[in-house]
């Protein structure tokens, strides 16, 4: 008789194929890494091919097996590519972490037409790009998968100067849900992760701030910004079998930003 594996062999990635999308640097590049460390055969997607190209040798060096692809989330011909040239390698992607976004500030009465249409392409109607294409595959082959799309804090709650990246995210989790509940029968498990204000290039400038340190004492319980490493807890939960049973939900990871007092 087959035994049952162990708690931590749920949590195991060994076999399995994931695709991360802007995987070039930041939340992207170090979930990459961490799925892989977990066992993983990992194709990173992203247009800074260059850099993608570093992230692949710094993958192989630590013994994982990776594939480094170009891809623009607005682009559906690119998105297609990309899944055809992971299948030539690994074969159907298994897990699908759509992480590829943008970021930046703008007043409500001076966004203009051309940001918040290159803010939804991206942040909104990418996500839905990539996880119909994952879906579409895993179904046509039959198989289970995980779809877990990176939204963010903003897209529960609401912050001055983002109402365009608010407005995506709130999107990518309803978007979310409704896959979840459309997916479900096929054994494809569709999940977000909510980071809060995170340590990465496009945050530094804040967070090392007087600023945007005295903003993380007043808003966030923890009082401090997160970390990458705070993030592998959740990527390798949703990814694993450990979540066989977890889908439509959405996993703030934000020190407690969310439930701070009035």
């Amino acid at each position: 008789m087959k035994e049952s594996p162990t708690v931590l062999q749920k949590f195991s990635l060994v076999g399995k194929t994931v695709l991360v999308t802007g995987a070039s640097s930041g939340i992207g590049a170090h979930l990459a890494k961490t799925l892989s460390a977990a066992g993983a055969r990992v194709v990173i997607g992203a247009r800074r091919i260059d850099r993608l190209d570093q992230l692949a040798a710094d993958i192989r060096a630590n013994g994982g097996e990776v594939l480094p692809v170009a891809m623009d989330v607005t682009s559906r011909e690119s998105v297609e590519l990309a899944f055809d040239a992971a299948e030539k390698v690994f074969g159907v992607i298994d897990v699908v972490v759509n992480n590829a976004g943008i970021a930046h500030h703008e007043t409500a009465l001076k966004l203009t037409e051309e940001h918040w249409r290159e803010m939804i392409s991206t942040n909104l109607d990418g996500v839905w790009r990539v996880a119909q294409c994952g879906a579409q595959r895993m179904a046509k082959a039959k198989r289970p998968g995980s779809i877990i799309n990176i939204a963010s804090i903003m897209g529960l709650g609401v912050k001055h100067l983002v109402s365009h990246y608010c407005t995506a995210k709130a999107g990518v989790i309803q978007l979310t849900k409704s896959l979840a509940l459309e997916l479900a029968h096929r054994q494809i498990r569709v999940n977000a992760i909510a980071p809060g204000f995170y340590q990465t290039e496009i945050t530094d400038g804040f967070l090392d701030s007087d600023m945007g340190t005295s903003y993380m004492r007043e808003f966030v319980p923890m009082r401090r910004a997160g970390q990458l490493e705070d993030l592998e807890g959740a990527i390798l939960l949703l990814a694993s079998d450990a979540a066989a049973y977890i889908t439509g939900t959405v996993l703030p990871v934000d020190g407690g930003h969310l439930v701070r007092t009035l």
